[in-house]
């Protein structure tokens, strides 16, 4: 059996077996890419009339919040524009939840259960097949290994022998059979998308696999080891001389002295500490369209002194370009990094990619009944 007849091989019955799984991943995350923007115009409550005075501070909005959600922990406050509201962000075991408040009056404008609704169930279908979690994701990130393994066979059985046919290769007959359109709509499709596609599998077995995520970072850092997430803490002592600052409660001084030094940003998110020992944390967004340019502070909670860290998720100018590239996988994954032009791209290239099982299945089918065409179905190369 000569090589390309083995790859020839390898590509259908991965295909095959790996198709249903490919279809589903790339199609949820195709309806899953414009989820933002849809409930921006189906969701009036996100937004607020703008006014000409301050935002209330996390001392007041925090118990407003607590009261609706009495039990659940309150995880951050996310203050965004003038014009949108507030949100008292609830995450624990078993539940996420948002509160929306209006940031001028203190308002309860919705409470959303972020664990249900359509989207909520396209991205548990794109994360797990709809599967409990240990189940699902590990199956996702298998197919999407094999996806990689397909792309890389289809570009070799793709690539003509000789100059002659490298024209068919480009364009997609339409006069012919359907046969012979479905075969170029797979093989021409195929190439024309395959280097975006790479760039959705990389970045998606990036959360896929532990090993991949290292193998990885190693790979654009020229070798170094990722240096992993620690939760900071507080020295746990109050100092005398800092009482002064205390005449507020902590959380509102991290709010103000984030607001001051980033008066321009998109948001600014606080968390309250969780325990005795832990920090403030408060992070800033210059662009809300994507995330990899966040700063991540961290704040003694006793002293307001603020604690260093030393992984990636620190001030962004901080990071060296191995760590910016790997802090920008969510969004070059959903094309946001590129804009809105790139999330239209993201949405087009996942489709395409969900096209593919369908149009190799049918040439699979037409191979299996043997019908003749003009060019042979399985035949890629010359």
């Amino acid at each position: 059996m000569t090589f390309k007849k083995t790859i020839n091989k390898l590509h259908l019955w991965l295909g095959l077996t790996s198709g249903l799984l490919v279809f589903i991943i790339a199609i949820t995350g195709c309806i899953y890419t414009f989820q933002e923007e849809i409930q921006d115009v189906t969701q009036p409550y996100r937004f607020v009339q703008a006014q000409n005075k301050a935002f209330l501070p996390p001392s007041v909005l925090r118990p407003i919040a607590e009261k609706k959600l009495p039990g659940k922990h309150l995880h951050a406050l996310l203050y965004a524009r003038k014009d949108e509201a507030t949100k008292a962000i609830f995450y624990g075991e078993g539940y996420y939840d948002i509160i929306y408040l209006n940031p001028y009056s203190g308002k309860i404008l919705q409470v959303s259960d972020e664990n249900a609704g359509f989207f909520r169930f396209i991205l548990d279908g794109h994360f797990y097949l709809w599967l409990p979690e240990k189940i699902g994701q590990p199956i996702v990130a298998s197919a999407t290994l094999v996806f990689f393994v397909m792309i890389i066979s289809g570009i070799i059985l793709w690539w003509p022998r000789n100059k002659n046919a490298r024209k068919q290769r480009f364009k997609v007959k339409w006069n012919a059979s359907w046969k012979r359109r479905n075969y170029d709509l797979h093989s021409v499709l195929g190439f024309y998308i395959c280097v975006l596609a790479l760039v959705f599998v990389v970045t998606g077995l990036v959360w896929g696999f532990q090993w991949f995520s290292k193998g990885y970072y190693a790979l654009i850092s020229g070798g170094k080891s990722q240096v992993e997430y620690v939760e900071p803490v507080s020295s746990g002592k109050w100092k005398i001389e800092n009482r002064e600052l205390h005449a507020k409660p902590a959380l509102d001084l991290v709010w103000e002295k984030m607001n001051r030094e980033y008066p321009k940003a998109d948001w600014i998110e606080v968390h309250p500490p969780e325990t005795k020992k832990s920090v403030i944390a408060a992070n800033a967004n210059p662009d809300a369209m994507t995330y990899w340019k966040t700063d991540y502070r961290y704040f003694d909670q006793y002293t307001l002194e603020e604690v260093s860290v030393k992984h990636m998720w620190g001030r962004s100018h901080d990071l060296s370009n191995a760590d910016k590239l790997f802090r920008m996988n969510y969004d070059i994954h959903v094309g946001s990094i590129w804009g809105l032009p790139g999330k239209i791209l993201a949405f087009c290239i996942s489709l395409l990619i969900a096209s593919l099982p369908i149009t190799g299945f049918l040439v699979w089918k037409g191979r299996r009944k043997k019908k003749k065409v003009n060019v042979p179905v399985v035949q890629f190369a010359n």
